[in-house]
């Protein structure tokens, strides 16, 4: 209920932002708009002041809304309305209203940005753990204890920042990028990042080949947080426990034990565990989980897991946080830069999509999208300010594409009109949007197959 809770809002804020954009617009050329609908479907609430007002709708499948204006392609208008009809609008009139959708979600993104660029970010340090071999980590020449200070010259402060920008960079087809890093010596440096063409297709398959993992100093073997329903609540260990040994094998830091944990699906473990100055003997049974790799679908092997983390001092938390804000005006041009950025990587992927270069996987349908919309608003509200903000630079991007039946379809037909100095025909217009339609109902299928595939998986 709360991701659908979450999804429904999300959907609700850029839809009404995206046909406010058209509403606002039209009013001011001139137009004279019948309704304004948050919505489609069965009518669940309306208003309207007069009958020759705006009726404001909100309809029950909060999936999309709509302006409607008054129009005489779309049926009878009375004579008084015929100068405030859409169709009887200069071009440059009605660009700007059809236009105005996917500027105002555009528009949103930067203020969107703008409010989590002055709130703040807290996060953790981009500090590389260990290097493993065979990855374009190690073959980079990174080292542990690397600090990633900026990716092409962006800043990059915190673990989640940079993730984003590398395969966002990498994503847009750069194929050598400079990464500057400090050591826990202060001393900074460059390293290039190369990437093959085959490995810049998918960014999960890049995000595993990169091989960048955090940081994590060695940790005591320390219970903290236990999740519910876990095997280590039914075992009955507790936030604060100290496990000593396990099957008779003293443990001296947690990443031991997690290991041990993970050799162990479905197998008893007998512990002695230090609790208040006591020790006492607890026996659990890791669950039996698919690993990562199993999740991929390349090797049928399972992990064990029992649901705890590891209790880390705060003076480690202090070290390893980061915190990230700007000034209010200072954060208006990175907000602009930031949507400009992502709009841009947006258009790049969906042309390496449409030419064979990238996956089909990197769409997301509503499943997707409910499912990134509740988890970041579990983690807290500026994730989630991040995320509409996201999805609404996608939103925008997409309506702009030059597909009849969306924004960008219209734009096409007043571009041509524009050269010719006359309409595209009626009949014209009615085959490609038909077309439109078509390409539209197979994206429609084809990311409802990928986000139930995602949903198995």
């Amino acid at each position: 209920m709360s991701t659908l809770f979450y999804f429904i809002l999300t959907i609700g804020i850029l839809v009404s932002f995206h046909e406010f954009g058209h509403f606002w617009v039209a009013r001011r050329a001139g137009v004279k708009v019948l309704r304004f609908s948050i919505g489609f479907g069965k009518v669940l609430w309306s208003y309207q002041k007069s009958p020759e007002s705006t009726e404001y709708v909100v309809s029950a499948i909060p999936l999309g809304g709509y302006v409607k204006m008054v129009d005489e392609r779309e049926g009878e208008v009375k004579r008084e309305d015929l100068p405030f009809a859409f169709n009887r609008q200069s071009l440059w009139a009605r660009t700007a209203i059809v236009a105005a959708g996917p500027l105002f979600n555009l528009g949103l993104a930067v203020a969107l940005f703008w409010a989590v660029l002055v709130i703040g970010e807290t996060g953790i340090k981009p500090i590389l753990g260990v290097i493993e071999p065979g990855t374009i980590a190690q073959e980079s020449g990174f080292a542990e204890g690397d600090e990633i200070v900026s990716i092409d010259s962006k800043s990059t402060p915190t673990w989640s920042e940079a993730l984003n920008v590398l395969v966002e960079e990498a994503m847009s087809g750069d194929r050598e990028i400079e990464v500057q890093v400090k050591n826990f010596d202060g001393q900074q440096y460059q390293k290039i990042v190369k990437i093959a063409e085959d490995e810049a297709q998918d960014p999960e398959v890049f995000y595993k080949r990169l091989g960048f993992k955090p940081w994590m100093p060695k940790l005591k073997p320390v219970i903290g947080d236990i999740l519910p329903e876990s095997a280590a609540l039914v075992a009955g260990l507790k936030k604060g426990d100290r496990i000593i040994s396990a099957d008779g094998v003293a443990i001296e830091e947690w990443m031991q034990w997690v290991n041990m944990v993970k050799s162990h699906p479905g197998v008893e473990i007998h512990l002695i565990v230090e609790r208040e100055g006591s020790r006492l003997p607890i026996s659990i049974t890791p669950k039996s989980v698919p690993s990562d790799e199993n999740a991929q679908g390349k090797e049928a092997k399972a992990e064990g897991k029992i649901g705890a983390a590891v209790l880390i001092p705060e003076d480690v938390k202090n070290y390893l946080r980061a915190e990230y804000s700007l000034p209010p005006l200072a954060a208006i041009p990175a907000a602009i830069k930031k949507t400009y950025s992502y709009s841009y990587s947006t258009l790049v992927m969906m042309a390496k999509m449409v030419v064979g270069q990238a996956s089909v996987k990197n769409l997301s349908g509503p499943i997707s999208i409910a499912q990134y919309a509740g988890q970041s608003a579990s983690i807290g509200l500026v994730h989630f300010i991040k995320f509409i903000a996201l999805v609404s630079v996608s939103l925008g991007i997409l309506n702009l594409l030059p597909i009849p039946v969306l924004d960008g379809g219209h734009l096409l037909f007043y571009g041509i009109e524009a050269l010719k100095g006359s309409p595209v025909s009626e009949n014209m217009q009615l085959l490609f949007q038909q077309i439109g339609m078509a390409i539209l109902i197979s994206l429609m299928a084809l990311v409802m197959v990928l986000d139930i595939q995602r949903l198995f998986h």
